[in-house]
């Protein structure tokens, strides 16, 4: 049975209209939901660690910035856009203190509230508005009169947090588009387990090893990367534009016939079994411990396979081919990290 699709006709603006709102980090998520809200009519505030390289930002976007702790005293409804790796220290030090009974703390992602490294009061709403695009596009639909669908879930809170999710979701123009209920278990599981087997491991793991074999073969590293590279937003657009299937009827038969006969050979039954394997690593919470302890520990390992991957030869390959695609946005995101 199909998933009920909630609109603006599902959703009352005016739950939050007397209520102060507080987005602590002004990263991706943070600043758009920020800005969305406030242009929505609605009181927002912006709630920073003092040193924060994001201060003077929020500040030139016309926003109160006030500190973490502040803010949550002050705010009805908070949400937490923070890495989810440094959500609990800042739970603990800034937030927890100061909730107090029927406030209402909203995520964008369930990591921290399925796995338990927060484990809020039984006094307040938890609640998820999950856009299910990036921050930029997320403010980008807002200010042109359209929406990015979104997730929506209730922790705990019942009725009334459900009202506020809706709410907040309207706000960001998220109604506009569609949102669509789940739970934090739902959401936290299907979201790791595609970062990791498809959307980035798996598609990151894919066309290295393309490229390798191509290479290994004696093919030259521009043909390789040409190949198993910069053409695939080709095929990832029509996927997304029009599915699979769309997709194959816009390709060569030449290719489809390769399709459908050699993928499945590549991509077969032997690549489930691991992803299933990893999803299990991922509902026992076997990954979220380790991924807890790599940054209690300072990111050693973490680091070390950036660096590792940042070396691969498809990396130096790409940069100079690149260089000769005027048409393309280039983006310089080498060493960048989120704000917040």
């Amino acid at each position: 049975m199909p998933a009920k699709v909630y609109t603006d006709k599902d959703a009352d603006l005016s739950v939050l209209r007397d209520k102060t709102l507080a987005v602590l980090g002004f990263g991706s998520q943070g600043h758009a939901h920020a800005l969305n809200l406030k242009d929505s009519g609605l009181n927002v505030i912006v709630g920073l660690y003092e040193g924060s390289r994001s201060i003077p930002v929020a500040h030139e976007k016309g926003f109160e910035v006030v500190s973490t702790a502040e803010a949550v005293r002050r705010a009805d409804v908070i949400m937490v856009a923070l890495p989810d790796t440094k959500q609990p220290a800042v739970y603990e030090r800034d937030i927890a203190p100061n909730l107090s009974k029927g406030k209402t703390l909203l995520f964008s992602h369930g990591f921290s509230i399925h796995f338990k490294t927060i484990v809020p009061p039984k006094s307040v709403n938890v609640i998820m508005v999950a856009p299910k695009g990036p921050g930029h596009i997320v403010r980008r639909q807002y200010t042109e009169g359209k929406g990015v669908p979104s997730l929506i879930a209730v922790y705990q809170g019942g009725r009334e947090a459900k009202r506020i999710a809706l709410a907040w979701a309207k706000g960001i123009g998220a109604t506009r588009a569609g949102v669509i209920e789940t739970n934090f278990k739902e959401e936290t599981e299907t979201d790791l387990f595609g970062e990791q087997t498809v959307l980035c491991g798996g598609c990151s793991a894919l066309v290295q090893a393309g490229f390798e074999t191509l290479v290994e073969a004696g093919y030259s590293p521009e043909m390789a990367y040409f190949e198993c590279l910069h053409e695939l937003k080709l095929i990832v657009d029509l996927m997304n534009e029009s599915g699979i299937s769309g997709m194959r009827f816009s390709i060569s038969e030449t290719a489809k016939w390769g399709d459908v006969t050699v993928g499945p050979k590549i991509i077969d039954a032997s690549v489930k079994k691991r992803m299933k394997a990893a999803l299990k690593d991922i509902q026992s919470g076997k990954f979220a411990r380790e991924w807890v302890k790599e940054y209690q520990t300072g990111y050693k390992r973490y680091n070390a396979l950036l660096k590792k991957g940042e070396k691969h030869p498809i990396e130096k390959v790409g940069a100079r081919l690149r260089s000769m695609m005027p048409w393309m946005q280039k983006r310089q995101i080498k060493g960048a990290q989120a704000a917040y």
